[in-house]
């Protein structure tokens, strides 16, 4: 064997030293290799690396993952729930925003609102954007905000006040999510379920959705489902995600099964209608993604990589 060869048996050896075979997991958690990978495929709940063969190597932060996954078993949570339950407690982990800074943000915005200041709005968008993440940006200070006032508009002057907020809101949303478009990569068609989304919801989650290797084109409330084989047909996407925070009633259920069907691509739902119908759903055509941006990002890359099962 040549040096350049040995070299990279070495180089190889080294980068996967610390990483373990699904049998040594197995063997580490008591959970068998066959559970291991329909918890990859069909839940998306552990995401091991491949070696050039296609062998699975987990790390030590997977195989916590699966003793968690074990605990929350334990406690009697079904295993379609478990994913959502990482997902939010690794966000809060990673991107914890301290309460007080949450709330002062908050204020400045109702602040603003209330004196319907968009200059305000303009200049606190961006100050936000500039100190926390995206995912905080929409969780943790716009859409609380936003919600709080939609749910108050019998008290006098809110309604407007909302009004105000959602023009906004759904003005610099859809500009951010006009500029990924640029981006390159896998294309995705985002959808509301009849009467189940407002235009800045659906925004929104089309700005979560998108990723570098991910571009997203948003359809409008008031898309017809029926209509959406044809759409699909002409602009080819990879994928179309369907949106909705509500529980899929058994008709739109069956609804979007011959949607699945008629589709050239596949058929996927996302928002908290997904975390609601993933055990109906299994083994359906269409697949879930959760409700929690990072759970569903990794979950749309993982299902157009062809390692996530409906």
């Amino acid at each position: 064997m040549n040096k350049q060869g040995r070299t990279s048996q070495t180089e190889a050896g080294m980068e996967h030293r610390d990483l373990f075979p699904i049998r040594e997991v197995s063997r580490l958690t008591g959970v068998n290799a066959v559970t291991l990978r329909a918890w990859e495929r069909r839940y998306g709940l552990v995401q091991p690396t491949r070696t050039e063969s296609g062998h699975r190597l987990y790390s030590q932060a997977d195989i916590d993952d699966i003793r968690r996954i074990l605990g929350w078993l334990e406690r009697g949570v079904a295993v379609s729930k478990v994913g959502s339950i990482l997902a939010r407690d690794q966000a809060v982990m990673q991107n914890a925003l301290a309460p007080d800074a949450a709330k002062g943000w908050q204020a400045q915005l109702r602040d603003a609102v209330q004196r319907f200041d968009g200059a305000g709005l303009d200049r606190l968008f961006d100050q936000v954007f500039a100190a926390i993440t995206q995912d905080q940006v929409f969780a943790d200070v716009f859409m609380p905000v936003w919600h709080d006032l939609a749910a108050g508009q019998a008290v006098f002057g809110q309604a407007s006040e909302w009004l105000f907020l959602d023009q906004f809101l759904r003005g610099r949303v859809f500009t951010r999510l006009q500029l990924s478009q640029q981006r390159r990569g896998r294309h995705v068609l985002l959808a509301p379920l009849p009467g189940q989304c407002l235009e800045l919801e659906l925004l929104v989650n089309g700005l979560l959705l998108a990723s570098d290797e991910v571009r997203v084109t948003p359809l409008m409330p008031g898309q017809p489902l029926e209509e959406l084989a044809l759409i699909s047909e002409r602009l080819g996407p990879d994928a179309v995600v369907l949106f909705s925070n509500r529980s899929l009633t058994l008709d739109m259920g069956k609804r979007l099964s011959r949607l699945a069907v008629g589709l050239h691509c596949p058929l996927l739902l996302a928002g908290e209608a997904a975390e609601l119908a993933q055990e109906s759903l299994a083994g359906s055509l269409v697949a879930c993604l959760g409700a929690e941006a990072g759970l569903m990002r990794r979950r749309l890359r993982q299902y157009l990589a062809g390692q996530l099962d409906t």
